[in-house]
């Protein structure tokens, strides 16, 4: 997102990261992004962005980065975001 702020980024067990970005879209409206890169090897990154798995508008970025850490800080949660983007990514497909 260009002209987005990360707002937190954390390491996911075995590799990878998650990671919080927003950026204000307009007055006190703001957008966030939840991404889950799961490639390990930092080499294998390059020219791949990571998929956005979840998504949150609000009044400011604080209300977005709180509807979005419930995700990003849960190990399962983020498991289980990354099976419904895959599953959406599935049937757009068809």
């Amino acid at each position: 997102m260009s002209g987005s702020a990360v707002l937190y980024t954390r390491d996911l067990p075995g590799g990878g990261y998650v990671a919080i970005e927003a950026r204000e879209e307009g007055e006190a409206h703001f957008h966030g992004r939840l991404l889950a890169e799961r490639r390990a090897d930092p080499a294998r990154r390059a020219g791949h962005t990571p998929p956005v798995i979840a998504e949150a508008d609000g009044a400011s970025a604080a209300r977005v980065f709180d509807e979005l850490y419930s995700i990003a800080a849960d190990n399962v949660a983020v498991a289980q975001w990354i099976m419904r983007w895959q599953a959406k990514r599935a049937r757009k497909g068809q």
